[in-house]
């Protein structure tokens, strides 16, 4: 006895159907679509092949996205090491990307993000995201929401901007980052004291949230130390970071530093002159060749680094996904930032800066 066999083409029309019914069209379109024939609008096409997709259709499926894919990539016009490294981690993934995903790398300064609004709404090319590190200014809100309702998704990369419907932020969890140097200090300081907390913007949202979150955590899990925040931003100088470090210094019962940014040969400098290098418990961030020789010299104890490469993968996976170029959604958690200490840093040279 033999069991017919339904043939192959009637299967394909059976998929078909219920590919149809899922976008909302005919099956004639579905069939135009899928093999590529005929006139169908770009939102029918981009309909068909989503619901083929959500029905694991088992075939290559075509291409939704045609012609160039334009992503703004907007970075702080800043010599510091860490933008410095995020530059060269974009520059690195460029080179991995589609040929029709063009990236258009800016610079911009306090002056250019007061012009924002207009820069951005005077583009020679259609934008089909932006990916944007920039201080959390009304201006800069102002900018990023008019791109937001033009249709073109926003990611935020190093610190968030509040206030806007960003697609993602793509950094790390500075708050968490800010606590896990209170813990640290709590942990390794040997006796009551203070600790110095060194801000380094406090126009970077990325700042204020480390700053806040090292206070919480000292507040929370040890309370024989207490915390004071210096008088005034380091800018990532040298020369206020030392100042301030003397002066906490000079007050006396210093047990702990956590600098928020730079400026470290200034805090060096001050503990040596005060003969308290190795004896105050300092935590920073970035990991460079700088620190890695106060590390060996057992001046700096913790280095917490973000990690600029998985910064920028997490950007570009957000906005690729949003445009349609890369079909699995991309997790949504902050960019997991890195601990550096004696026991795991390099014995070359390092991350450079």
């Amino acid at each position: 006895m033999s069991i017919d066999t339904p043939p192959r083409w009637r299967k394909r029309t059976a998929r078909f159907v219920e590919i149809a019914e899922r976008a909302g069209v005919s099956t004639a379109t579905v069939d135009r679509v899928l093999n590529e024939r005929g006139s169908v609008s770009a939102k029918t096409r981009e309909r068909v092949v989503a619901a083929a997709r959500e029905l694991a259709l088992p075939r290559l499926l075509p291409e939704t996205q045609h012609g160039l894919i334009h992503i703004d990539v907007l970075l702080p016009d800043s010599d510091a090491p860490f933008f410095c490294r995020l530059r060269d981690a974009v520059q690195r993934a460029m080179q991995m990307l589609d040929k029709r995903v063009v990236v258009h790398r800016a610079l911009m300064s306090t002056a250019d993000e007061a012009r924002l609004p207009q820069t951005l709404a005077q583009s020679g090319y259609r934008r089909a995201a932006l990916i944007v590190t920039t201080h959390d200014t009304p201006q800069v809100r102002e900018a990023l929401a008019a791109a937001i309702a033009r249709g073109e998704p926003v990611v935020t990369m190093v610190t968030d901007v509040g206030g806007i419907e960003r697609l993602h932020y793509a950094g790390i969890d500075n708050l968490r980052a800010g606590r896990t140097a209170g813990y640290f200090i709590g942990r390794l300081a040997r006796e009551p004291g203070r600790v110095l907390l060194l801000p380094a913007r406090m126009d970077y949202r990325a700042h204020v949230e480390r700053i806040e979150g090292c206070r919480v955590q000292l507040a929370e899990r040890f309370a024989h130390l207490a915390c004071e925040i210096a008088d005034e931003p380091t800018l990532d100088q040298d020369d206020r970071s030392f100042r301030s470090v003397s002066a906490a210094l000079k007050r006396g019962g210093l047990v702990g530093i956590y600098n928020s940014g730079y400026g470290s040969a200034g805090i060096d400098a001050a503990l040596r002159k005060f003969g308290a290098a190795g004896s105050v418990v300092w935590v920073g961030h970035e990991m460079l060749d700088q620190h890695r020789a106060l590390i060996d010299a057992g001046v700096m104890d913790i280095v917490i680094d973000q990690d600029p490469d998985g910064q920028v993968i997490s950007a570009l996976q957000h906005v690729l996904h949003a445009c349609g170029v890369v079909d699995e959604m991309p997790h949504g958690e902050p960019v997991e930032f890195r601990v550096f200490c004696s026991a795991n840093v390099r014995d070359t040279g390092y991350l450079g800066g």
